[in-house]
């Protein structure tokens, strides 16, 4: 006897075997034979609501459940090991595919950001990220980019510093989702469009906030940078890598203004960050006839890229090509672990997984 059932998948209605032939199933409520169709049909469409409700009350747990687990919170998906194998080669012995997503998950770059050594390294990472590799990442590793800005925008709001790095990052984020999203139907993005245009939304938010942001004057009276001899301001603004930053410092008081003109200053540093040839091509002179060296670092960096200097970056270990922080702990089988490691600018590791 086959199931009768609307559904193939259900168990279908359910009979007995008389002498008279088969009947449906015995009723509870009247002791006899169901033979009416419409109370069974009421039966049934009793049944079907229940199951139904029950239904609805399962996928609403289950909502909830992942609402909780997955985009209500702002944690980062994290790993136990912080490091990660990456090799372009693939053999029978070992598999050497790796992606940009697996990697920004793996090296707890969340963490990084609290260190003043990795702060900078991270945000410039984000920001090479932002310009041409987000559609790369898979969901997972976009919404641990956007937890780590939203970390990195709270700090710097706390600390009030490195105001105009982030304004940049930021700006660099939103300009290319605007690029992306005017292409959805190319699923150039993985998520729902409202998702991205709420996070387009944040950004506009985080970025009224840095430009609203007040600095507060330290109630520190001892002695302050001015107080140095002269010798010594010179000294520390030699030590800045940014020409924006002497100018902005140079506007704090008159005295730091006719330091931050010195020519000397400005001539390191454009030696600093371009080459003898690069400079050459860039020559500026002043109305005294002599080389306005300001204008020229200026120029320069609107041609060449500037050098770059981190405190801290990732290491890639050349005997076993395992991607980590420097000082992390990984399975190495060299004798001398250190002498195998190579510093990876943040361009380095981009290209890294580019295949």
């Amino acid at each position: 006897m086959p199931f009768l059932g609307q559904d193939w998948r259900s168990p279908g209605q359910s009979w007995v075997k008389t002498a008279d032939g088969w009947k449906r199933f015995l009723d509870e409520k009247s002791g006899g034979f169901v033979s009416d169709l419409g109370s069974y049909c009421n039966k049934e469409v009793y049944n079907k609501e229940n199951l139904f409700n029950s239904l609805n009350y399962d996928v609403a747990a289950k909502k909830r459940k992942k609402d909780m687990l997955n985009s209500k919170t702002k944690t980062q998906y994290f790993h136990q090991e912080k490091w990660i194998y990456v090799h372009k080669g693939s053999t029978k012995e070992r598999h050497g595919y790796c992606t940009l997503g697996e990697a920004f998950n793996r090296l707890d770059f969340s963490t990084a950001i609290l260190d003043s050594r990795r702060f900078n390294y991270v945000v410039r990472l984000l920001e090479l990220i932002a310009k041409s590799q987000l559609t790369s990442l898979s969901g997972i590793a976009q919404k641990n980019f956007m937890n780590i800005l939203e970390k990195v925008v709270l700090k710097v709001l706390e600390d009030q510093q490195n105001i105009r790095l982030i304004r940049e990052l930021l700006q660099t984020l939103y300009t290319s989702l605007c690029t992306l999203v005017q292409r959805v139907g190319k699923s150039v993005l993985v998520g729902n469009i409202n998702m991205w245009v709420y996070r387009m939304e944040t950004i506009l938010h985080w970025q009224q906030q840095l430009n609203n942001i007040q600095i507060t004057r330290p109630a520190f009276k001892g002695l302050t940078f001015t107080d140095l001899p002269l010798c010594l301001q010179l000294n520390i603004m030699q030590r800045l890598s940014d020409g924006r930053d002497l100018v902005s410092l140079g506007q704090v008081a008159p005295d730091l203004h006719v330091l931050s003109e010195d020519r000397l200053l400005w001539k390191k540093l454009c030696q600093y960050h371009f080459s003898e040839r690069q400079i050459r091509k860039r020559l500026i002179l002043s109305d005294k006839g002599q080389l306005d060296w300001k204008k020229m670092y200026f120029k320069l960096v609107r041609c060449y890229p500037r050098k770059e200097q981190y405190g801290d970056t990732l290491q890639l270990c050349r005997h076993c090509h395992i991607l980590s922080w420097k000082g992390t702990d990984h399975p190495c089988t060299a004798n001398n672990p250190e002498s195998c490691s190579v510093s990876l600018s943040p361009q380095d590791f981009i290209n890294l997984f580019k295949f």
